[in-house]
């Protein structure tokens, strides 16, 4: 048993114990504000939990509990309680009792409904009930307008209301894995989105005009493993954007505009059906990656010499049969992976790049007589062809 200052209160860990049952003995400890019996083996949590009428939070996750006890309902100081890996398979109705509840993690349960009343913890800033067997959200959910990260993912959700674009506090927001044709227009009414917006491993074949149109200050977009056959116009909109995934759809191409996201670092585009890249791309001066592997690409523009920032290029399985002779002067590129195309050939210079580890020319027909082998295996690359 430890007992330590977490945060401002006190705190009792039997954290991986092994436990099948709490000790009575800790009822004693009625000024303890943390609790935390996660990874144990406990199918029942004792009534004298109860008393501890201090407690602000709550840690179980991983253990075996199938339900919650209605006496938890009187633990009116809760302010997170964490469920996480149990096995739950009803949210009872009391949970409304628990008023100044914060943060509500039930991911990794057996969850096919939340109650109606969920919709009065109107204190709620941050609720995962990912991974459950949701099918639909009761509509007083969409009332819960402090949430600032909510997680849906890996349920059975086929659709989302309209209300979701009342959560204009969330900025991080994951409802991938899970059914969705479409997505609602007053998801782009979520300006406040920084961190995270998953919305992989859909059925989604077209993303609405309006998703992008006040995110402006995300970072991170993830739509792959859809249906996509292409990306909004306006995609350039999200001038902080860091990140964007959306390989494994049907992109045929990208918009133009792509190469207004001044502070992207990783494109991935792999398994697509692209067989072109727009011109600006070579504008996105902050990339480090891009993954393009798995399309049809047959050539590349010229400008992608540019990319001065640029670490890892991956073009594998293309249709490549030329390369642009500007691609020497990506001077911080480190890996490059070519295999798999239709190269006979490679552009004069090709052994300048400086900073090169690992160059990958497999399954082309490019001759390995040449001299830039050399050149780059004297500096320590290490070339297949």
């Amino acid at each position: 048993m430890t007992i330590y200052n977490r945060d401002t209160g006190v705190a009792l860990s039997l954290r991986y114990r092994g436990l099948t049952e709490l000790s009575e003995s800790l009822d004693q400890l009625s000024e303890i504000q943390c609790l935390d019996v996660t990874g144990n083996q406990l199918i029942e949590l004792p009534e004298w939990l109860g008393n501890l009428q201090n407690l602000k939070k709550l840690f179980v996750d991983g253990n075996r509990l199938t339900e919650l006890p209605e006496w938890l309902g009187n633990l009116g100081n809760l302010e997170e309680l964490h469920v996480d890996g149990n096995r739950l398979t009803a949210l009872p109705g009391w949970i409304n009792q628990l008023a100044n509840l914060k943060t509500l993690r039930l991911y990794n349960n057996q969850l096919a409904s939340l109650p109606e009343g969920i919709g009065q913890l109107t204190r709620l800033e941050d609720i995962s009930v990912g991974r459950n067997r949701l099918v639909v959200l009761p509509d007083s959910f969409w009332g819960l307008t402090q949430l600032q990260s909510l997680n849906i993912a890996e349920n059975r959700l086929t659709e989302l209301p309209e209300g979701i674009g009342n959560l204009i506090r969330l900025h991080t927001l994951d409802v991938g894995h899970n059914a969705l044709a479409d997505l609602p227009e007053s998801l782009g009414r979520l300006g406040n989105l920084t961190f995270f917006l998953y919305l992989s491993n859909n059925r989604l074949t077209a993303l609405p005009e309006s998703l992008f149109e006040n995110l402006g200050s995300l970072r991170y977009l993830n739509v792959t493993d859809n249906r996509l056959t292409a990306l909004p116009e306006n995609i350039g909109k999200l001038t902080s954007l860091k990140e964007l995934r959306i390989y494994n759809n049907q992109l045929t191409r990208l918009p133009e505009s792509l190469g207004e996201l001044a502070n992207l670092r990783e494109l991935h585009a792999m398994n697509n059906a692209l067989d072109a890249l727009p011109e600006s791309i070579g504008n996105l001066q902050e990339l480090r990656e891009l993954r393009l592997s798995q399309n049809r690409l047959m050539v590349l523009p010229e400008s992608l010499g540019k990319l001065a920032h640029l670490k890892a290029l991956d073009l594998r399985n293309n249709h490549l049969t030329a390369l642009p002779h500007s691609l020497r002067n990506l001077r911080s590129l480190i890996f490059l992976d070519l295999r798999a195309n239709r190269l006979v050939s490679l552009p004069e210079g090709f052994g300048e790049f400086l900073n090169l580890e690992k160059l990958d020319l497999r399954w082309n027909k490019v001759s390995a007589d040449s001299g830039w082998v050399q050149q780059l295996e004297e500096r320590g690359c290490s070339v297949y062809v």
